[in-house]
């Protein structure tokens, strides 16, 4: 694992922007030519912008690569450049191994030729023998569910048709690097799941990914470091649960809270994780006791304080709730603080709801700022339609009644 396999160093890229528009006619143009030749000459005709700036990046042997970032992020510029579609405009990128890219539908495949003729030609580019490659022929048509239109030129092929081959042929024909952009998501649902199921066993097989997706559950499951890209920069590299976690939470940062009602007697002011060991104490990253704290001030005596708190997921739904009666608090602040064995529910971000009522009349109600990270290890199904919301610690155990032997593994 100490192989370095892809190495970048300050890549950069500059696009041009285009040319200006204009609604001048033809004559219009030339006439303003005669009467003014120089200026029109230096006319800027475009502008440029940066895609990528001062990108690097290290991928050691057996690693799975997870970019995310919004739309505009420079994920696929930096794919483009890594495959050798583009060239940077700073800095450099040394790969070592053969490489398949698959980064939108209509990349790597010749239209005029068939399915099975392109399949052959992949193999061929990353210098598979024909006898390598008809071992695997029949498993690529099988994956790609085109039998009946692998002689067709694949122009004529459906989008769907397209990527279920191109990914087929790149998964299948074992490149070392395998460089995927968000083109999954032209398939079907039950496509996405194969393929995701296939680049695992290509990830366990010590081979390279590098990933893009929007889907943050398949970077979860597929992915052991994450490069957060924003505006064509890294803004965060570590560990999956980590950067993940950040990113889930800055997307959703305000999204999550109502409007909150703010009182003069009573009012919270922050929360946070006692003895985080996270980056921040608004995360968990353990499966182990946590005591999570609110602190309040009051400026009146609270007499018959009733308090409520309420953690909620990113689309609102209630995940646990509970309430105190007969609390009484004197002017000044006060922490009210919360023991749990553990929090065992699915990594992503969360938000507490707190409020403070006396005799019916709400005090102050707040959604909780920043949000709270779970960025814990996954223990749940290994296929997204069997997730839920609970993440349990368990132990596996198989019984060997007639030899009286057993087996356990605990997770």
């Amino acid at each position: 694992m100490t192989n370095i396999v892809i190495h970048a160093e300050g890549l950069g890229k500059r696009y041009r922007r285009g040319l200006t528009t204009s609604n001048q006619t033809l004559r219009d143009a030339l006439s303003g030519f005669l009467r003014s030749p120089l200026t029109v000459l230096r006319r800027s005709q475009h502008e440029t912008f940066w895609a990528l700036r001062d990108v690097s990046l290290e991928v050691r042997q057996g690693e799975v690569l997870g970019l995310i970032g919004r739309n505009g992020s420079g994920k696929t510029t930096l794919l483009k450049i890594l495959s050798r579609i583009t060239r940077p405009t700073t800095g450099w990128a040394d790969i070592h191994g053969r490489v398949r890219s698959l980064l939108e539908v209509g990349t790597g495949f010749h239209g005029e030729l068939s399915g099975r003729e392109n399949t052959y030609l992949s193999g061929s580019i990353l210098g598979m023998t024909k006898r390598e490659i008809d071992k695997k022929f029949d498993e690529i048509v099988a994956f790609a569910e085109i039998d009946k239109f692998i002689d067709m030129p694949v122009k004529h092929y459906s989008s769907g048709m397209y990527v279920r081959l191109a990914f087929a042929v790149a998964a299948h024909l074992e490149p070392e690097i395998l460089l995927v952009d968000e083109v999954l998501a032209v398939g079907d649902l039950s496509f996405q799941r194969k393929c995701l199921s296939k680049m695992g066993e290509v990830a366990e097989a010590g081979r390279n990914i590098v990933f893009v997706t929007h889907q943050m559950n398949q970077v979860r499951r597929l992915c052991d470091k994450v490069i957060w890209m924003d505006g064509g920069t890294i803004r965060q590299v570590g560990t999956t649960a980590e950067v993940v976690g950040a990113y889930e939470a800055a997307v959703y940062t305000g999204t999550a809270s109502s409007q909150a009602i703010r009182g003069q007697k009573a009012r919270f002011l922050s929360w946070k994780i006692s003895e985080s060991r996270g980056e921040s104490p608004h995360m968990v990253t353990l499966l182990n006791p946590i005591t999570v704290r609110f602190d309040l001030e009051i400026s009146k005596e609270v007499r018959h304080g009733h308090h409520g708190v309420a953690l909620f997921s990113v689309d609102r739904q209630l995940i646990w709730a509970c309430a105190q009666d007969d609390i009484r608090l004197e002017p000044g602040l006060h922490s009210f603080a919360y023991s749990f064995p553990m929090l065992p529910i699915r990594p992503g971000p969360y938000s507490w709801q707190v409020s403070l009522w006396e005799d019916g009349e709400l005090l102050d109600l707040w959604d909780c700022l920043p949000e709270i990270n779970i960025a814990t290890q996954v223990l749940q199904h290994s296929k997204d339609e069997w997730n839920g919301i609970l993440n349990i610690p368990y132990e596996f155990t198989i019984h060997d009644d007639e030899n009286h032997r057993s087996k356990s593994n605990r997770f």
